[in-house]
């Protein structure tokens, strides 16, 4: 299996309407998918076979007026016939390596608790779980 890694740029556009729902939650918005690749604090690492996407990690990187900059991962996702391969964890790593060169300090993601398989994954990039337990409260404009 020769899989190649990078960062996404506005050129992998056509690729990730392909893959579409297959790797992401619901087909790729073209619109969205443009805004996202050009904003330069987004970042989507890809794992490709040949010309097809077939793993992916999200994440963007902000800044606060009292902080060094830190990376959020927002998700990663891998097909089906590919995982258990190590490719997510080469996407956070390809991640987390782009946030040091940007000056990030940390890079931190969230999973549910019953996930053990992310959590697996997210440990075999090198991260750690913290020892604070973590609440999450959402908002939504319904609310």
């Amino acid at each position: 299996m020769d899989i190649g890694f990078r960062l996404a740029t506005i050129d992998d556009l056509n690729a990730l309407e392909r893959v579409g729902n297959r790797l992401f939650d619901y087909p790729v918005k073209k619109a969205q998918a443009v805004v996202f690749l050009k904003d330069p604090r987004h970042h989507l690492a890809l794992a490709f076979d040949g010309d097809e996407i077939i793993g992916m990690a999200s994440a963007m990187h902000y800044v606060h007026p009292d902080k060094e900059p830190q990376l959020f991962i927002n998700e990663v996702g891998v097909l089906s016939a590919y995982e258990n391969n190590g490719i997510g964890r080469k996407l956070v790593r390809l991640l987390c390596n782009h946030a040091w060169v940007l000056g990030c300090s940390e890079a931190w993601v969230l999973t549910d608790k019953t996930n053990a398989r992310a959590q697996r994954m997210y440990r075999g990039a090198g991260g750690k779980e913290e020892e604070e337990p973590i609440v999450l409260i959402a908002f939504s404009k319904e609310n």
